[in-house]
């Protein structure tokens, strides 16, 4: 399992709201591909780990807001389960974030890839939250489009070949 805290130089209510949508986590997340809204409860991740395409389906399990938010995989071929803890600092100035996401097999022993995406964990989540600091804070976590990364594979290779 990751757990991770960081401070976040801006008020609780905008943190929230920019962390408490599944599909902006893309945004700062980079193991994740993209993440699709089924319902307001309900969302699906997807990523490639070694080749293979993962794919799981989430609840939201708890929406306390501006506290809590978590959700749980209901299925999928990878089970991931998250909790995002809001705390106020400086009378509401600034927020503490404690992340935590964990991923697991549904079945017996992960591969080597998905063995290493999954104790990787706790160092990326490290590096995903300093991104999301530094968006947020900076003012462009809303601006910021979410592009398919096979779009953004795909330009890179024509750049390096043109």
């Amino acid at each position: 399992m990751a757990h991770e805290r960081i401070e976040i130089d801006l008020p609780l209510a905008k943190v929230y709201e920019l962390l408490s949508n599944p599909v902006e986590f893309p945004k700062f997340l980079e193991r994740i591909d993209r993440v699709e809204r089924i319902n307001s409860q309900t969302f699906e991740y997807h990523t490639e780990i070694g080749g293979e395409e993962y794919k799981w389906t989430t609840n939201i399990i708890d929406n306390l807001r501006n506290t809590r938010f978590a959700w749980i995989t209901i299925n999928g071929n990878l089970n991931q389960t998250g909790t995002i803890r809001f705390t106020p600092l400086d009378n509401g100035e600034r927020t503490r974030v404690e992340f935590s996401l964990d991923y697991r097999t549904f079945f017996g022993d992960p591969e080597d890839e998905l063995a290493s995406f999954i104790e990787d964990s706790p160092a990326q989540l490290a590096k995903d939250l300093a991104k999301f600091k530094e968006l947020a804070e900076g003012g462009t976590f809303k601006e910021m489009s979410l592009e398919p990364k096979d779009n953004d594979k795909e330009e890179t290779e024509e750049e390096v070949t043109a």
